[in-house]
C-alpha cells in the first residue's frame, strides 16, 4: 500500500528537566512549558506546527471529493421535536443553506416566525444558541448565547410579542437551567459567584441557585435560594411544576453519577425562601422527580436499579420508603425517558416509556395507574429516539425525534387514540443517501465481558480501510445516528465501526461504573478487543485501521495508541484529555474527579499513572500517524493536553508516520457552524484515508 511522504523535521521543542516526586511516584513533565498558551515560546511552536499541519494535510488526495460529498450529505439539515405553549410550538430547524439551526415559533395556522438566528446575530458564524426555554404562558423566552466557542452562555430574555430583548446579558450563567414561575415575572436559575469572590483559578466553579425577577439587576436584586456552603464543583438542576406549586432542586458533585434531591411546596413557603425537604441525600444513585398534572410525583431513579425504574409517590411525603414501582427495572433494556398522555379523548391515561436495548431505541405503552404494559409505539426502524414530548396541559399526542445511520433527524408523532405513529416533520433538505449495511456485532473483551459495536459498510467484502470510533465514559451512550462524515467514508469504500464500550450507559449504570475510576482500563481493553474483532472477522487489517475519538474519547484513543501502537495505522485525537496527573488543574477538570479520580489521592494517582497517555510515551516506539485537533476557546478540556502530547510523540517516535496538530481559533469544545464542521471533517477524514489507503489521487 502506498503511503504519503513523511513530513519535514518537527518543530523544535525543548525538554525541561522536570521530575516531581508525587506521593511516592517520580513523574516527569518535560513539556510543561506548553501549558502556557500565551507565552512566546508556545505561540512560536504553534505557528510552526500549523505550517507543518498544512504542508502535510492540504495536499492529501481526495479532499475535494470528500468536501463535496460531506457538504451534500449535511444538506439534509435538521429539525427538532416541538415544545408547546398552548397552540404555539417552538422548534429548531436548519436548512442546507444555514450555518446554524434557527429557533422558530409556529402558530395554530402554521405561520412561522424566526426568533433567534445565530448567523443573523453574528455573520462570522462564531455565535451559538446554547439553550432556550419559554415561560409557562408562552409570552417570554429565556435563551443563552455563546461567542467564539467559549460556552459562557450569556442569558437573555425576549418578549415574544414584540421580539424585543427585555433583559440581559446576564453573565456567569454557563450550564444554567431555567425554571419559570407562573406569570413569567420570575424564574430560578444558576449563576457562578463573581471572580473576585472565589479563590484564584476557581471562577468556573462555585455555583448558586437564585430567584431572579425579570427586569431587575441580577447583581443586586437576585435572591440566593440554594448552594451556600456546598461543594464548589456542584452542578444544580431546578424545575417547577406546571401549576407552580412544587420546586425541585438537585445537586451533583461535578459529573459524579449520584445526586442529592430536595422538594418544596411553594404554596406553603415563599419562592425566595422555599422550605425544602429531602427526597434523597447521601445516596449513591441518580434520582429525578417530576410532579405530574395528576398531582403525583414521578420518581425516575437508578437507586436499586442500575437500568433505571420509574416510581410514584406523594410529593408531600416523597421519602424513599414511600416510592411505589410503576415501571420496574428491565433485565436487559435501559429506561431513558417517559411521557404522560391524559387527554379527555382517552378512556384511561397512558404512560409512554423510552428505552434503549443494547443501544437501539424502543418505546412501550403502559397504563398510567398500574404501570401494566399494554403495547408498543411503532418506530421507523432500528435507530435512536430523541426526547418524548407532550403538551404541558395534557392531551393524546406525543412527539419524538428519530434518526439512524441513514436517516437524517426527523420528528414522529404518536396518537394514543389510534396507537399509530406518523412522520410529523422531516429533515428539510433532500439528499441522496448511499446504500449501506449496518450490523450489530458482539465480541469478548479481555476479561470475557461481552461488548457490542455497530459496523457500517457497503455490501462488498474483503479487508478495507476502517475507522473505529469510541467514547466510553460519563454514562454517555453511542446510539445509531445520521452522520455525513460516516456516510462519506463508507460510500468511498471504507468501514466505520462504533464500539459501545464500558463507561457508557448502553447497558445501564453498572456498565458505566465498570469503566470509571480504578476500572478505566476496562474501556481501553474493550476498544483493543473491538479492533481485534474487526481484524479477525476480515473487515480490516492493522495497516488499514484508524481510530478516532474526542474529549473523553480523545483520552481513549490516546491510551490506545500508547498501549497498542502496532494495532493502529492512524489516529485522530480531538480535544483530548492526555495528562491525567494535572488534568484537574485546568478547564473543568475538578468536576470530573468522580469519573477519573484525583491525583491528590495517592491510590487514585496510581490508577491515573497506569494509563495517562502523556506519561506512557516511550522513545524509540513506532507510533501510528496521529492528528491532534484542538480548539483555542475550549473551556472544558484545555488544548494544553494535545500540545504536550504532540511534542512528546514527535520527540519519541521512530516511525516516518507523521504526528501533526491542527489548532483552530474562535471555536470551543462543542457547537460550531456547518462550514467549520465540514472543514474539520475533511481534514480528519482525509488524514485517516491517506494513512489507511482509502483514497487515491484523481
Amino acid at each position: 500500500m502506498s503511503r504519503p511522504s513523511p513530513p519535514m523535521a518537527y518543530p523544535p521543542a525543548h525538554r525541561q528537566e522536570i521530575v516531581e516526586d508525587l506521593r511516592g511516584h517520580r513523574v516527569p513533565d518535560p513539556y510543561r512549558w506548553l501549558e502556557d498558551a500565551r507565552s512566546e515560546d508556545t505561540r512560536t511552536w504553534l505557528t510552526a506546527q500549523d505550517e507543518l499541519f498544512h504542508r502535510h494535510v492540504d495536499g492529501l488526495p481526495g479532499r475535494e471529493r470528500l468536501r463535496k460529498r460531506i457538504s451534500e450529505l449535511l444538506g439534509a439539515g435538521h429539525v427538532s421535536s416541538p415544545t408547546w405553549r398552548g397552540d404555539v410550538r417552538f422548534f429548531m430547524r436548519r436548512t442546507a443553506e444555514q450555518e446554524h439551526a434557527v429557533l422558530y415559533t409556529a402558530d395554530a395556522e402554521g405561520a412561522e416566525t424566526a426568533l433567534i438566528d445565530p448567523t443573523e446575530i453574528d455573520p462570522a458564524g462564531t455565535t451559538t444558541l446554547d439553550s432556550w426555554r419559554p415561560d409557562l404562558e408562552g409570552r417570554l423566552l429565556a435563551y443563552q448565547l455563546s461567542h467564539g466557542g467559549d460556552e459562557e452562555s450569556l442569558l437573555y430574555v425576549m418578549d415574544l410579542a414584540s421580539g424585543e430583548q427585555v433583559e440581559g446579558p446576564i453573565e456567569r450563567s454557563r450550564y444554567s437551567p431555567i425554571a419559570w414561575l407562573p406569570g413569567g415575572d420570575a424564574y430560578y436559575y444558576v449563576r457562578r459567584l463573581p471572580k473576585d469572590q472565589v479563590p484564584e483559578g476557581e471562577d468556573q466553579y462555585h455555583r448558586r441557585v437564585y430567584l431572579h425577577r425579570v427586569g431587575t439587576d441580577p447583581d443586586t436584586d437576585d435572591v440566593l435560594v440554594f448552594g451556600e456552603g456546598m461543594e464548589k464543583t456542584n452542578y444544580y438542576n431546578i424545575s417547577v411544576s406546571r401549576d407552580g406549586r412544587w420546586l425541585t432542586i438537585s445537586a451533583s458533585q461535578g459529573t459524579a453519577p449520584r445526586n442529592d434531591l430536595w422538594i418544596a411546596d411553594l404554596s406553603a413557603s415563599a419562592p425566595g425562601r422555599p422550605a425544602l425537604q429531602v427526597v434523597q441525600q447521601d445516596v449513591d444513585a441518580e434520582t429525578g422527580l417530576y410532579v405530574g398534572r395528576d398531582g403525583r410525583a414521578y420518581v425516575f431513579t437508578d437507586r436499586d436499579a442500575p437500568r433505571a425504574r420509574l416510581c410514584v409517590t406523594d410529593p408531600a411525603d416523597p421519602g424513599h420508603e414511600t416510592w411505589r414501582d410503576l415501571i420496574p427495572e428491565d433485565p436487559e433494556a435501559v429506561l431513558t425517558d417517559f411521557a404522560i398522555l391524559d387527554g379527555p379523548e382517552l378512556e384511561r391515561p397512558v404512560l409512554l416509556a423510552g428505552w434503549t436495548r443494547h443501544a437501539i431505541s424502543e418505546i412501550t405503552v403502559h397504563d398510567l395507574e398500574t404501570g401494566e404494559r399494554t403495547g408498543t409505539v411503532p418506530t421507523p426502524g432500528l435507530g435512536s429516539i430523541g426526547g418524548l414530548a407532550e403538551r404541558p396541559e395534557g392531551g393524546h399526542e406525543a412527539w419524538f425525534g428519530y434518526t439512524d445511520n441513514v436517516t437524517p433527524a426527523s420528528v414522529e408523532r404518536y396518537d394514543a387514540r389510534t396507537g399509530e405513529t406518523g412522520l410529523w416533520a422531516s429533515a428539510p433538505g433532500s439528499v441522496d443517501v448511499p446504500e449501506v449495511q449496518t450490523r450489530q456485532v458482539a465480541y469478548s473483551s479481555k476479561d470475557g465481558t461481552q461488548v457490542r459495536m455497530l459496523v457500517i459498510g457497503r455490501a462488498d467484502g474483503g479487508p478495507r480501510p476502517t475507522i473505529l470510533y469510541g467514547y466510553g465514559g460519563f454514562n454517555v451512550p453511542l446510539t445509531p445516528a445520521y452522520s455525513a462524515g460516516v456516510l462519506a467514508w463508507v460510500e468511498a469504500g471504507g468501514v466505520y465501526a462504533i464500539a459501545n464500550l464500558r463507561g457508557g450507559s448502553e447497558e445501564g449504570e453498572d456498565w458505566h461504573r465498570a469503566g470509571m475510576l480504578d476500572r478505566k482500563q476496562n474501556v481501553f481493553d474493550d476498544f483493543h478487543a473491538a479492533a481485534e474483532k474487526l481484524i479477525a472477522d476480515g473487515w480490516t487489517t492493522p495497516d488499514r485501521l484508524a481510530i478516532s475519538g474526542g474529549s473523553n474519547g480523545g483520552l481513549l484513543v490516546g491510551a490506545a495508541l500508547t498501549q497498542r501502537p502496532e494495532l493502529y495505522a492512524a489516529v485522530v485525537c480531538s480535544a483530548p484529555l492526555l495528562d491525567m496527573v494535572r488534568y484537574e488543574r485546568f478547564g473543568l477538570g475538578q468536576t470530573w474527579n468522580g469519573e477519573y479520580g484525583s491525583a491528590d489521592d495517592p491510590e487514585q494517582l496510581g490508577w491515573l499513572l497506569e494509563y495517562s497517555p502523556y506519561h506512557r510515551v516511550r522513545e524509540g516506539v513506532a507510533y501510528p500517524a496521529t492528528l491532534f485537533t484542538v480548539f483555542e476557546n475550549d473551556g472544558r478540556v484545555d488544548p494544553l493536553h494535545a500540545r504536550k502530547m504532540c511534542a512528546a510523540l514527535q520527540h519519541a517516535t521512530s516511525a516516518e508516520a507523521p504526528i501533526v496538530l491542527r489548532n483552530e481559533s474562535e471555536v470551543g469544545h462543542s457547537a460550531r457552524s456547518v462550514s467549520r464542521s465540514v472543514d474539520l471533517s475533511v481534514d480528519t477524514l482525509s488524514f485517516m484515508a491517506a494513512h489507511t489507503g482509502l483514497l487515491s489521487p484523481r
